[in-house]
């Protein structure tokens, strides 16, 4: 049976209509409402069962509440009009007891929010939990033939979100994803791991990512040691999502920048002529969403062209002290990590995939990290671990299975490494959004520490 999905934005908007006069009844100069209405799937399967099938359904509402330079916020899951009302006295006692900022509160102005293509799939919307079993069931069967074990999860969702302010912001909309991830363990201590995530469920090919995985568990048995050091590496595209998404946080932020903590100058070069990176909300390939939390309309915004620094992603209060307008990049308050990227986009090179490793005459193919941790802001110097196959490649082939290798290394420094960039792109799923990455080959990365088991 097909569970009924609330897609209507008309209604969270209502919701902030009303919520907006109760804040100014309780004496608000200025307040935003962030409603979102997520209808959420998932099917989990482990030791190559499925033993999991849950849904969820439900709105949250946020209330920002502004007075006199101060600000408090306050959500519930609650929309009688009682419990609104209590919701804005609560926000407005936070506010009342909060600091008063020097800067004041920054609400964005009304903008029309443009409509993102392909950003809600009806198929998704309609993904019955039969569809999920029997996308695990192909990666299982992948698993079987193999001799390996698979693990993992597979996910519909879809949001709804409104944002309306006292300044006049109004804005409503819809998007769907689809994410599969497996992880299959076999013997000899081998593992591989594959994801794919899709506006539309449809573009999930569930047999292909057990494959990959599968193989990847199955070439991975009975790794050995080898010793820490500079070698030059392939990176999946998991691999390249995490250097995107650490770069995005860490430096392509305008609070950063405000901060003193970025890497971000303009003009300042911080990798090879092959990296573009840029942020895009509406592209269909990426998850998009047209408007930010705050209702602003997403903007498609450089950040690195052919290896140079061009610009950071703002919000209403970061550009509000830099004389800019916000692109878009609001996230829900109470927000310490200011605006951030949230459609991450690099560029596509011209190399296959299936090329990257051609005279790399002692180096490794690294799947994807885990655990990364930034130690040096400023620098993007990032330590972390690899996972789910790293492989030593020797002659331009790969040659065997290696143990995992901690690292400590400067994600610029590998950005200014980069010798070529696959055609391939993958969406893999981010924090918040999309990240659509290629693979790459980097002439050197630093590997700090080795593992016994």
């Amino acid at each position: 049976m097909v569970r009924p999905v609330v897609t209507d934005g008309r209604v969270l908007l209502d919701i902030g209509e009303r919520l907006l006069a109760y804040a100014e009844a309780e004496g608000a100069t200025g307040a935003e409402v962030v409603s979102w209405l997520e209808d959420a799937a998932l099917t989990r399967f482990a030791n190559s069962e499925i033993h999991q099938n849950v849904a969820e359904s439900g709105v949250h509402v946020s209330l920002r509440f502004v007075a006199d330079g101060r600000q408090g916020v306050a959500s519930t899951d609650r929309l009688d009009d009682a419990s609104l009302w209590r919701l804005a006295e609560t926000a407005g006692r936070i506010a009342a007891v909060s600091a008063e900022r020097d800067d004041g509160v920054a609400l964005p102005d009304a903008a029309p929010a443009p409509a993102a293509e392909a950003a809600l799939s009806v198929a998704t919307s309609e993904a019955t939990p039969e569809l999920r079993a029997e996308a695990a069931r192909a990666v299982i069967a992948e698993a079987d033939a193999a001799g390996v074990t698979a693990y993992g999860s597979y996910a519909t969702t879809v949001e709804t979100i409104a944002v309306v302010n006292s300044r006049g912001v109004r804005a409503a909309g819809s998007r769907s994803w689809a994410h599969l991830l497996t992880v299959m363990m076999g013997p000899g201590g081998g593992t591989g791991y594959a994801e794919q995530a899709a506006v539309d469920v449809a573009a999930i090919d569930a047999a292909a990512i057990g494959r990959e995985a599968a193989e990847r568990a199955r070439a991975s048995r009975d790794p050995v040691a080898i010793a820490a050091g500079d070698y030059p590496v392939v990176l999946e595209s998991y691999a390249v999502a995490d250097i995107a998404e650490n770069l995005g946080f860490l430096g392509f932020s305008a609070l950063a920048v405000e901060e003193g903590r970025s890497f971000a100058e303009p003009g300042r070069r911080i990798g090879s002529d092959l990296v573009s990176l840029w942020d895009d909300g509406a592209d269909p390939a990426c998850l998009p969403m047209p408007f930010d939390f705050e209702g602003v309309p997403k903007e498609r915004v450089s950040l690195v062209d052919r290896g140079i620094c061009r610009d950071v992603v703002f919000d209403a209060q970061t550009a509000a002290h830099a004389g800019r307008r916000s692109t878009g990049h609001g996230l829900p308050a109470p927000n310490t990590y200011g605006p951030v990227p949230t459609n991450l986009v690099m560029a596509a090179g011209d190399t296959p995939r299936a090329d990257l490793l051609s005279g790399m005459e002692r180096g490794l193919l690294v799947t994807r990290f885990h655990y990364t941790n930034p130690v040096h802001p400023k620098l993007a110097i990032v330590t972390g671990m690899t996972r789910d196959g790293t492989f030593l490649v020797e002659d331009g082939r790969v040659v065997g299975p290696v143990r995992n290798l901690r690292f400590t290394q400067s994600y610029l420094e590998a950005l200014g490494g980069v010798e070529a960039v696959s055609r391939e792109r993958r969406l893999v799923r981010g924090y918040v959004g999309g990240v659509l990455v290629p693979a790459v080959r980097i002439a050197r990365w630093t590997f700090t520490g080795t593992t016994e088991h």
